[in-house]
């Protein structure tokens, strides 16, 4: 096998006045217009709606490239499109060799007898917004729905839908070759696909290997272990079935490794990640090397229990025997414009959820299906991986070609990403279910488009899943009970998203009204960061009602459900930069609330996985990274409440009560110290109480009434909870008995001692009064610290770290730029730090 690849330099035509660019494959047009400056910034103020309007043309890519005869004497060639970005032609020196619908399949045409020793290849797009506008359905298969600020017609291109904006991004419906393109030569043989399977027994694990090649050939194998040693070598042998013929171009081969005292791969935080790799060479009949492929496996069991039991039937990812409590977020694509998606961004998003304490993503079926090197980083860091299908928020009319060109697209990503040791399960899609079963602007759809809803996502996909997996759940929907529109958001059975808290305008506290089985999406926006916010705006835009901060929230009624949070938690702000601090830490607290009280019930609910990891542009949003890789609050918060040892604390009526958790393979002795204490943090009361954790267990204390305090009492006083684990590691957890709105908190003073150190720098906080949300921040530079947003409830100081891989200066705010760790580490020569806390933020 020979591959010649045809990414790089290509020329870009616009069709409206044929004027020529020098673009970059994998690229888009955006992209390139961007690059030779011929549109302004689309994240910048206003600027996405002339740049939306600007994909309503034609555009037109193609490069001239030189092959040698050991190209040209192969008996097959064939053109492979890892991503055509979407309605497009495509030719090979002037002849069509093929059409591409959907950008989310790999396509190959045979392109042989064109080829000679110059050649020129030429990729014609269609406007996506006029091929969907264009689309005439058949009577009854009629769709109105429109998913909230997004374009009518995406379901009727199989395109990113929320390239067609979504409550959280813009309406940029980019067009290009998105992913890799090359050709693909052979002469007798190639393989076609590979299939992995495990068996495992006690102490053994067996590999079974499954190759299906295109013409007869000899394959051998080889496995490595985790340190890169090889452990075995083996033929497969050839299996023909009864109705093969010697004449018959496929052939499989079968062939297992078995592996004993294998080294288990687990999740994050319950063990190490060790990948074995494999490696298979493909010969012809004569011997002669035609092709190899290598693939990293993890040796694990995993499956979705869904055991009845006293409250209902259970929701708990299992792995290698044991139920785990599922922590995560849901992930979007990491751009907008997706020539801007890179290795690196995905790299620091994977690593950034991983030092969060998650052990689990949920990739979002309004997206895209991520790259190879995503589940490979997720396979390194330990996160398992909830699959949405590429389906979200809509209505489809599935007759044929629709049916053939989505099967065809399924198929291709299984087969792309079964092997890998994070990958969970398959869901059909996202939230549709729910729609047909509540929602006012979908359930009033035709019975045809309703039938075809049933047909796609509980006949034809889960029957492909079954063909080319079977080793992992099929789950029809996201939320679903188990599908055929049985109480879909059912709280006791099956996976639940809950958005009372927010859209319902709930208090924090009605998450405590629940004991989801699975809560795989709930949230609360917040703005991002000042920094972040003055990337998109100029100085007379900074108030969130104004156009340009109106249009970075796609949320329509968002800015004000923030203004009621606000007002019903804490004081206003005193000015713009502050309102935007106080919405990331009503934010973080809505989150907590609801992750804590789930993991009070571990064992009835066993997953929250919040909406949502991370932004494709700078707006206001649900997530917890920015578009530059800002941590906000929350994700500072939830590497405290992810933690697999931590505790928490909450107040009901007066009462305080508290719970110790433990998500280890080990028993943990804990000492819990609880103390109310004052402003100025002197102690008033105190208990203690010792609490020996069994694994994967929680311990809830008993309820704590303090001494007799009137209302003027309680907001001067706070308690404080301390965690200390058998190894000398503390938590700390902090309640008020009111609002903080309501407290009467001093105007703490603040000092930090900074120390430069041979890997980091050391801030030593100390503060002479309560201090909540305390925001640490480094002049000129973007900062990972070790914590952030923490309280200062003691009088002794608390030593934060930031190690020089975690601080760059800071970001200029141009479109693809992120947080991503920098190739060497940066040393401030006289860092100047900030901080505040919530005290600061009002007059």
């Amino acid at each position: 096998m020979i591959r010649y690849g045809l990414n790089g330099s290509w020329n870009m035509e616009c069709g409206k006045d044929g004027a020529q660019y020098e673009a970059l494959v994998p690229g888009s047009v955006i992209a390139c217009l961007l690059e030779h400056g011929m549109i302004d910034n689309p994240y910048y103020r206003k600027n996405e709606g002339k740049v939306r309007d600007l994909m309503r043309e034609k555009y037109s890519f193609s490069r001239r490239f030189t092959l040698n005869s050991d190209v040209l004497q192969r008996e097959h060639a064939e053109l492979v499109c890892h991503g055509i970005d979407t309605i497009a032609d495509i030719y090979v020196n002037g002849s069509l060799v093929g059409h591409c619908d959907n950008m989310h399949r790999t396509w190959r045409f045979a392109c042989g007898e064109l080829l000679r020793e110059e050649n020129e290849i030429r990729v014609d797009f269609q406007s996506p917004i006029t091929y969907m506008e264009g689309i005439q359905p058949a009577p009854g298969k009629e769709v109105t729905c429109v998913p909230t600020s997004g374009m009518a017609g995406d379901q009727y291109i199989r395109k990113a839908h929320s390239m067609f904006g979504w409550d959280w991004g813009p309406q940029l419906p980019d067009i290009g070759i998105w992913r890799d393109m090359e050709l693909e030569a052979w002469d007798n043989v190639r393989m076609k696909d590979v299939r992995f399977t495990q068996e495992h027994e006690r102490e053994t694990v067996t590999i079974h290997v499954r190759s299906f090649t295109e013409g007869k050939g000899i394959l051998r194998a080889e496995l490595y272990g985790p340190d890169g040693q090889l452990l075995q070598e083996t033929a497969l042998h050839a299996v023909f079935h009864k109705q093969a013929s010697e004449d018959d171009r496929e052939q499989e081969s079968i062939g297992s490794f078995s592996v004993e005292a294998p080294r288990l791969w687990w999740p994050n935080g319950m063990g190490a990640q060790p990948l074995y790799t494999v490696k298979l060479y493909l010969t012809d009949k004569e011997g002669a090397e035609k092709e190899e492929k290598e693939w990293r496996l993890g040796l694990r069991t995993f499956e979705v229990s869904r055991e009845k039991d006293e409250w209902g039937e259970e929701f708990a990812f299992r792995i290698n025997g044991q139920k785990i409590f599922a922590k995560g977020a849901d992930y979007i694509p990491e751009d907008a414009v997706y020539s801007y998606i890179t290795g690196e961004r995905q790299r620091y998003l994977v690593e950034s959820s991983a030092r969060a304490n998650f052990n689990c993503l949920r990739v979002w079926g309004g997206g895209y299906y991520p790259t190879d090197f995503f589940y490979d980083l997720c396979d390194e860091y330990g996160l398992l991986v909830w699959q949405d299908l590429m389906f979200a928020c809509n209505v489809y009319d599935f007759n044929r070609e629709f049916e053939e060109s989505t099967a065809a697209e399924v198929r291709d990503n299984i087969r792309r990403l079964r092997h890998h040791a994070s990958l969970g399960l398959w869901c059909g899609n996202n939230e549709m279910e729910l729609a047909w079963d509540s929602w006012e602007d979908v359930k009033y759809h035709s019975l045809s488009l309703r039938a075809d809803y049933i047909k796609q996502f509980e006949y034809v996909l889960p029957k492909i899943v079954e063909e080319e997996d079977g080793e992992h759940l099929y789950w029809p929907s996201s939320p679903s009970s188990g599908g055929s529109f049985d109480d879909a958001n059912s709280q006791n059975r099956g996976d639940v998203h809950y958005w009372e808290v927010w859209h319902g305008m709930k208090p924090f506290s009605d998450y405590r009204k629940y004991y989801f089985r699975f809560c795989s999406e709930f949230g609360f926006q917040s703005f991002p960061s000042y920094r972040t916010v003055k990337s998109f705006t100029q100085e007379d835009d900074e108030n969130i009602f104004s156009e340009v901060m109106e249009a970075h929230q796609k949320n329509p009624s968002a800015n004000g459900k923030m203004l009621y949070y606000l007002s019903e938690n804490f004081k206003y702000p005193k000015n713009f930069e502050s309102l935007l601090y106080v919405t990331q830490i009503l934010q973080a607290t809505a989150i907590k609330v609801g992750v804590e009280h789930w993991r009070r019930h571990r064992g009835r609910c066993m997953g929250a996985v919040y909406w949502q990891l991370n932004d494709n542009w700078p707006v206001a949003s649900w997530a917890s990274l920015d578009y530059y890789g800002r941590w906000k609050a929350l994700h500072y918060l939830a590497a405290g409440f992810f933690a697999d040892r931590t505790g928490s604390l909450y107040e009901e009526q007066g009462t305080i009560y508290w719970t110790a958790v433990n998500d280890t393979m080990y028993q943990e002795d804990v000492k819990v110290t609880i103390c109310l204490k004052d402003m100025a943090l002197n102690v008033l009361e105190e208990r203690e109480f010792q609490c020996a954790l069994e694994p994967f267990s929680v311990h809830t204390g008993e309820g704590i009434a303090f001494a007799e305090l009137g209302e003027e009492r309680k907001r001067q006083v706070f308690v404080e909870a301390g965690f200390q684990f058998a190894d000398g590691s503390r938590t700390v957890r902090t309640e008020t008995f009111v609002p903080f709105k309501y407290m009467q908190l001093p105007q703490a003073s603040l000092t930090v001692e900074l120390t430069k150190e041979e890997d980091g720098l050391s801030l030593s906080v100390l503060s002479d009064g309560f201090a909540p949300f305390v925001e640490l921040g480094l002049e000129g530079y973007d900062v990972i610290f070790s914590d952030n947003y923490f309280t200062m409830s003691g009088k002794e100081p608390v030593v934060i770290r930031a190690a020089y891989k975690d601080i760059r200066r800071e970001l200029g705010g141009r479109p693809g730029d992120c947080a991503a760790s920098p190739g060497e580490s940066i040393m401030p020569e006289e860092p100047v730090c900030t901080v505040h806390s919530l005290r600061d933020s009002y007059m």
